[in-house]
């Protein structure tokens, strides 16, 4: 066994182990990242890894709980940003994934802006299994019909049904079925939302990977996305969680911008 230092933070409860290797990589296996995600154990929605600097921006990789390797998280990369902002002394920071750079921006005490890109629309890009409709997608899942899901690609995929009664559904059981549906070749993560009114939505997430979740950047955005899209909201809006809410901005050149809190930089050393 070997110790390595590493950090714990969360966004809105979302929260993350965080191990820099810029200067040492560590590697770590699926199957310890499944062990130490364990509730029981240390415990994680994700695990990211801070990798060596590239030109101006820091890569990272992300993996969920379940030991799989994933392209986005948005609350993930607030974290990420506000930890290299306090060890470099910048207000700036550019944070790549496997598929988009993200420009992060700290606003405030403990509050980041990411710039997260364009969401993607198209069936391939998603991905869905099939051409379909992605505005208007119907599951058949335990003789129930889910109607009316948005399909949307912001980094990873999400379907969001908007529902008054959004807690209706038990997600324990729900959200694997709708995550593993064969319409997704990349699963998906599953949102169901309430719109309030015309700035403000309530939601319920399942996380692809990692399960039910106090909050999910990614998910945020594409419900945004989603209600702008359907004319249920404005471009700006407030996604209420359980532990607080995210500002999502769906601007006109159709680049989403997300704002929220991040909580204090906590260091662990975890055995390996």
């Amino acid at each position: 066994m070997v110790a390595i230092n590493a950090y714990r933070m969360d966004g809105l409860g979302n929260d993350f182990i965080i191990i820099d290797r810029r200067e040492n990589f560590i590697e770590i296996k699926k199957n310890k990242i499944i062990e130490l995600g364990n509730r029981a154990n240390i415990g994680f929605d994700q695990i990211i890894f801070i990798e060596k600097q590239r030109e101006e921006s820091y890569p990272i990789t992300i993996y969920n709980s379940d030991g799989g390797e994933v392209s986005a998280c948005g609350n993930g990369a607030r974290c990420v940003a506000y930890l290299l902002s306090e060890k470099l002394n910048t207000k700036n920071i550019q944070i790549k994934t496997n598929n988009r750079l993200l420009n992060a921006k700290i606003i405030g005490n403990f509050q980041v802006e990411l710039e997260m890109g364009k969401p993607l629309f198209g069936s391939e890009e998603i991905p869905l299994s099939k051409k379909i409709n992605p505005s208007n997608v119907v599951l058949d899942i335990n003789d129930q019909k889910f109607s009316e899901g948005f399909c949307v690609n912001v980094g990873n995929p999400h379907i969001i049904f908007f529902d008054k009664d959004y807690l209706k559904h038990d997600l324990r059981v729900i959200g694997p079925k709708i995550e593993n549906h064969d319409l997704f070749p990349e699963k998906t993560n599953v949102t169901f939302a309430n719109v309030i009114d015309k700035k403000n939505i309530k939601v319920n997430v399942w996380e692809r990977g990692a399960g039910l979740t106090k909050a999910c950047g990614t998910a945020a955005c594409a419900t945004v996305v989603a209600s702008f899209s359907k004319n249920l909201t404005e471009r700006k809006v407030q996604i209420a969680f359980d532990q607080g809410s995210l500002k999502i901005e769906y601007n006109k050149d159709k680049d989403i911008f997300m704002t929220g809190p991040v909580s204090k930089i906590n260091e662990l050393s975890i055995s390996i």
